[in-house]
């Protein structure tokens, strides 16, 4: 695990290097990416491995709130924007009738021990949905004890009703999105937010007994400085928060067209993104933070920290993360979840969602089927991309495959070492510090899916 001393050694990149290497790449949450996913995993394909799931197996279990009272538009999200709360509350009806359908799929109770509330904005819901929603999931799964329940909160939004309302629901870990304290940038991707309406979120949760705060970050966006993006860091470590997370904003208009209101000639470049990220990170790394994987940041007693250190890191659709289960049940219009045999989605629409929990059938609508080789190279990059370093030959016993394997991408590793972003030992990879930035990148060799013309993907820095 990296600590706060290695992000001394970042150097800002040339413009060749970064041209060179700041391609259009999967964020690595799963592999295959998204992007892979197909309709061919229908809601048969769902049903058939919920019933092959062991019943010993601890699961985890993402609940998708799909609307917010203003739009962001850095958003990359299924999200969409409502000003009454009906359609809000249908949806948790329909939501209710979901978690009721895969419980009896599963055939009895079965234990959890993390679950997520993400979105969209979860706290848009009133207090007396947040319970109703908590109590029905403990009703349907059995909660083991000191069970990891995390919710993503705009700060803007929290009341003092819904504060309790989560504390009561058991939550132990809020995410407070930030992004940027400048006005400037703010206005740029209309969302404002001050910090006193931040450092209130933050004191009425921890009143509530609601200690792990997290918050989230992002460099690379419109108007967004190195000042602007350190007086940023040095705002939100007022408020003490557990985790930092720092994302790169990722551009892609011809995915989500509310990022076409932003202005393209306001954003930095990918020299400026390096140095915002370098600038940061040697930031909180002075204020005894360290580095957990790619972009985030934690106390050294925090429990992802813990994990890094021990090399149980691991990373999901949320991130980087401490769940271990190999079962993520998802929830909602866009869920995704993820099972020994392969990924599931959920219908992206909210009305194509709608008909099929009103036809009584899971809302399935794609997903990929895992294979051998899927599961080698995921392991692979799972490795990379939470510890900077992969055994190629251990991987590939504990697969069964010979551990000349990857040959053909150790080749192709040759010109990222030549540059000193990688050391290659034998069949040992080791991620140099000026590589870390770029790490996606490299995984990116390893990904047999990849199409290096394509642009589906977001740049690397």
């Amino acid at each position: 695990m990296r600590t706060w001393q290695s992000f001394r050694t970042l150097r800002r990149m040339d413009h060749d290097l970064l041209a060179k290497y700041d391609g259009h790449v999967p964020r690595y949450t799963s592999y295959p990416p998204a992007t892979r996913f197909h309709q061919g995993i229908s809601a048969a394909s769902y049903r058939r491995w919920l019933e092959e799931t062991p019943k010993d197996a601890a699961l985890s279990l993402y609940l998708h709130i799909p609307y917010c009272e203003n739009l962001c538009w850095f958003c990359g999200c299924h999200t969409k924007m409502v000003q009454r709360y009906e359609p809000i509350a249908a949806y948790l009806e329909l939501l209710g009738r979901e978690i009721d359908l895969i419980a009896r799929i599963l055939g009895e109770q079965r234990r959890v021990s993390h679950v997520h509330w993400g979105g969209g904005t979860p706290t848009i819901l009133l207090a007396d949905d947040i319970l109703a929603l908590s109590d029905r999931l403990r009703r349907r799964f059995e909660f083991v004890p000191g069970a990891d329940f995390a919710v993503e909160i705009d700060p803007r939004r929290l009341t003092v009703d819904r504060v309790a309302a989560l504390a009561a629901a058991g939550v132990t870990r809020a995410s407070l999105g930030v992004q940027d304290v400048s006005p400037a940038v703010q206005r740029e991707i209309n969302r404002r937010q001050s910090l006193a309406v931040t450092a209130r979120a933050a004191a009425w949760l921890r009143d509530a007994g609601i200690d792990a705060i997290n918050v989230d970050l992002m460099y690379g966006l419109p108007r967004q400085t190195v000042a602007r993006i350190l007086a940023t860091c040095d705002a939100v470590l007022t408020l003490q928060p557990q985790r930092i997370a720092i994302f790169g904003y990722a551009h892609v208009p011809w995915l989500k067209r509310h990022q076409r209101m932003i202005d393209e000639s306001t954003l930095p470049g990918p020299v400026d993104r390096f140095a915002q990220f370098a600038a940061a990170s040697r930031r909180l790394g002075d204020a005894g933070y360290v580095a957990v994987g790619l972009d985030h940041f934690a106390r050294p007693d925090d429990t992802l920290a813990v994990a890094a250190r021990n090399g149980r890191l691991r990373r999901n659709f949320q991130g980087y993360t401490t769940d271990e289960t190999s079962v993520l049940l998802g929830f909602g219009a866009s869920a995704i979840g993820v099972l020994p045999q392969g990924y599931v989605q959920n219908a992206v629409p909210v009305h194509a969602y709608r008909a099929a929990i009103n036809a009584d059938t899971l809302a399935v609508a794609r997903g990929v089927a895992l294979n051998a080789e899927d599961r080698l190279r995921r392991e692979v990059i799972e490795q990379l991309m939470c510890n900077f370093t992969v055994d190629l030959s251990e991987t590939c016993r504990r697969h069964g495959r010979e551990a000349d394997h990857f040959a053909p991408e150790l080749v192709r590793l040759a010109r990222l070492e030549a540059d000193g972003l990688v050391a290659v030992e034998g069949n040992r990879i080791r991620v140099s510090d000026d590589g870390r930035t770029l790490v996606r990148t490299l995984c990116a060799v390893f990904d047999d899916y990849i199409d290096a013309g394509e642009k589906r993907h977001a740049h690397a820095i």
